[in-house]
């Protein structure tokens, strides 16, 4: 008997069935892009089964627009982020510091958290996923951070998880957004295994409807259908590390301008991404290198505070929303212009918190 905790026609539909807390994202026409209401119904779903002894483990899936799965999660709702930054609407404060608590909660949840990350994993997508213990991709997964590309920062947990890849790959998704597919996810440690995309309706009424003994169990369920699928980018590990260790923005673009053919592709993105936030990114996984989850997230909500309020009528991300989903001329006007033209101060004071340790909005977040 399934307990449906919140209305189906909702953009978060959440239900119990068997031993599973199960969460379809039901906004298909936006790419299940994360609203604020749907952060709210998340948490008030993952909190409501935190605690129950009935549910043993959550998993969460996308509808796409032929019914369910095709799509994950595309990112927050950059419209939103636009009209809110542009006009000082207060819910962008509290978008940030809600999502990034679910974040957290995600990683630290207690129970196992399944994942069906089919076709677009993006942004906020990630943030939604990345605390799973199953993180399950298909030949269909095309998987991202391009923050960037509308001048601001691989957020909800990114410093934290990119910076745990395998060499510099972190560096080279979060500078330069590219996208990865399945195999790569996998091989780069941003996913547990793939299973082909027909599979995923099966396994999931496998997971609703069995009366699994323990986790051990369940999470056997999950394993016994990966197969292998091609990691396509795992054979430039050496040169991705070569080039993206070098100590500025400046100098791994020079180093990939030098090197093979997709190399100085890969220089000639940076080249389209906002200046400015290319040095904030760089020093952001760096620094979360070291620090728990918790302070980079933290850490990165003094990030985006910057983003909107550091420079008044000046937003990077504003401009870059503006250049991609609202004007769709795909101009931005990033400020500075060029690489070289970033001053140490500029990106440095996206690091200088507004907040007092007692008075931080995520000052309760743990480990």
């Amino acid at each position: 008997m399934a307990e449906t905790l919140l209305n189906p026609q909702s953009d978060v539909i959440a239900e119990v069935r068997g031993r599973l807390g199960m969460i379809t994202l039901n906004r298909a026409k936006a790419l299940n892009a994360l609203s604020l209401g749907m952060v709210r119904d998340l948490l008030a779903a993952l909190l409501a089964w935190q605690n129950d002894d009935k549910v043993m483990a959550v998993a969460i899936r996308g509808m796409g627009k032929e019914g369910a799965f095709g799509a994950f999660c595309a990112g927050g709702d950059i419209r939103f982020l636009h009209a809110a930054g542009s006009t000082g609407n207060p819910q962008l404060e509290d978008f940030f510091t809600e999502e990034y608590t679910l974040n957290h909660l995600i990683h630290h949840y207690g129970k196992p958290y399944i994942a069906f990350m089919d076709g677009i994993v993006m942004g906020g997508g990630m943030g939604i996923s990345q605390g799973g213990s199953l993180r399950i991709v298909t030949e269909r997964t095309k998987m991202a951070m391009p923050e960037t590309a509308i001048g601001l920062f691989p957020d909800v947990g990114g410093g934290y998880f990119l910076s745990r890849c395998p060499g510099h790959v972190g560096e080279w998704l979060a500078l330069t957004g590219e996208t990865i597919a399945a195999g790569d996810a996998v091989a780069f440690g941003l996913a547990d295994g793939c299973i082909p995309s027909d599979q995923q309706a099966v396994l999931w009424e496998t997971l609703a409807t069995t009366d699994f003994a323990n986790v051990q169990a369940l999470d056997a369920v999950v394993r016994a259908r990966f197969v292998e699928m091609p990691a396509r980018n795992a054979a430039r590990r050496e040169e991705i590390d070569a080039c993206f260790a070098r100590p500025s923005v400046l100098e791994i673009e020079q180093s990939l301008r030098a090197g093979s053919d997709w190399a100085q592709t890969q220089a000639d993105v940076l080249r389209k991404r906002s200046p400015l936030m290319l040095h904030v990114v760089l020093e952001q996984i760096r620094r979360a290198r070291g620090m728990t989850l918790a302070e980079d997230l933290r850490m990165e909500r003094d990030m985006v505070r910057h983003c909107f309020y550091l420079r008044p009528g000046q937003s990077e991300t504003v401009e870059g929303i503006r250049a991609l989903a609202v004007d769709k001329d795909h101009q931005p006007r990033w400020n500075p212009a060029r690489i070289e033209d970033v001053q140490e101060a500029q990106w440095q004071a996206f690091f200088d918190s507004p907040w007092p340790a007692f008075a931080h909005p995520l000052r309760y977040l743990r480990h």
